[in-house]
């Protein structure tokens, strides 16, 4: 069954400094450009693990045809809008001392419509997936809220990842809350759970949490993920070891590495340990997306 994800595609430009920055002057650097967006990036690791997957977004026309081929390079069947006036969202992102700090710009993205988003995307879908990115903005998420209804109504399986702890204070974290309730999981890291709760544990974050959900995944950054269920399954596993190069896109390979265990109907702890594979994984090299080399699990299939 396919796993439908909504979300941004963007271009990203990624600045990893080769020594301390020189304030007002120059800080030799390595600066990449790549593929990325939160969304995206979720579907390409879906894809590249193994999972059968559909993403819908929009991009400047001028891009469509490049992040159509890089999604499809990653095995996702990718229906971009084409913007006829907006560019394609970008990024800037500083990565620097195991952090990264983003200079946003969602260009395109923020012109995502209820046009953009048919009801053929759900035909055949086992769960819809919605980066949070598309529910900070009130066009975006009313396109989107309306997938998100219309998928509960055919008894599609709805999931979350709030997506932005700055995003996520800025709008209020009752009203996210209001419109991510009843989605099946939520994906947030710890920053973005203390921001929803007002709680600080870990356990006591995810427990509040399954008030709203039926399973949450806390994503702990270098202590691995924390995984609460509504039936009380409580589960603590640690981050698998990596030499941190870029660790742009580790929670978007979490979630994506959870639910194509999730969708291929495995426990919550395989789910939990493919996440935790995946995030590994996304460390390791530049960028938000899959390595070319990364080996589809057979049991996704």
């Amino acid at each position: 069954m396919t796993v439908l994800v909504v979300g941004d595609v963007i271009d990203d430009i990624v600045v990893r400094p080769q020594r301390p920055v020189t304030a007002d002057s120059d800080t030799p650097s390595t600066i990449t450009a790549c593929p990325g967006g939160s969304g995206a990036n979720q579907a390409a690791w879906l894809g590249a693990l193994g999972a059968d997957v559909r993403f819908a977004g929009r991009a400047g026309a001028a891009d469509i045809a490049a992040h159509t081929a890089a999604l499809a390079a990653a095995g996702v069947d990718a229906r971009l809008a084409a913007d006829p006036g907006a560019a394609t969202g970008r990024i800037v992102v500083l990565a620097e001392g195991g952090r990264r700090d983003m200079y946003t710009d969602r260009g395109a993205n923020l012109n995502l419509s209820a046009a953009d988003l048919p009801d053929e995307l759900l035909d055949g879908v086992r769960l819809l997936h919605v980066s949070g990115y598309s529910l900070f903005h009130p066009g975006v998420r009313d396109a989107v809220g309306g997938l998100m209804a219309r998928a509960r109504g055919r008894g599609v399986d709805v999931s979350v990842d709030p997506g932005s702890a700055a995003f996520l204070a800025a709008t209020g974290a009752e009203a996210f809350r209001a419109w991510a309730r009843g989605t099946c999981l939520i994906f947030p890291n710890l920053d973005e759970g203390r921001l929803l709760t007002g709680l600080r544990e870990p356990s006591d974050v995810a427990t509040a949490l399954t008030a709203d959900h039926e399973v949450v995944a806390l994503k702990l950054g270098a202590d691995g993920a924390l995984v609460a269920a509504r039936d009380g399954t409580r589960l603590r596993l640690p981050s698998a070891p990596a030499e941190v190069v870029d660790p742009t896109g580790a929670g978007d390979a979490f979630c994506a590495g959870f639910l194509t265990a999730w969708a291929a109907a495995r426990p919550l702890e395989d789910c939990a340990r493919e996440g935790l594979s995946a995030a590994a994984s996304a460390i390791t090299t530049v960028g938000a997306r899959p390595p070319t080399n990364l080996t589809p699990d057979p049991r996704t299939r």
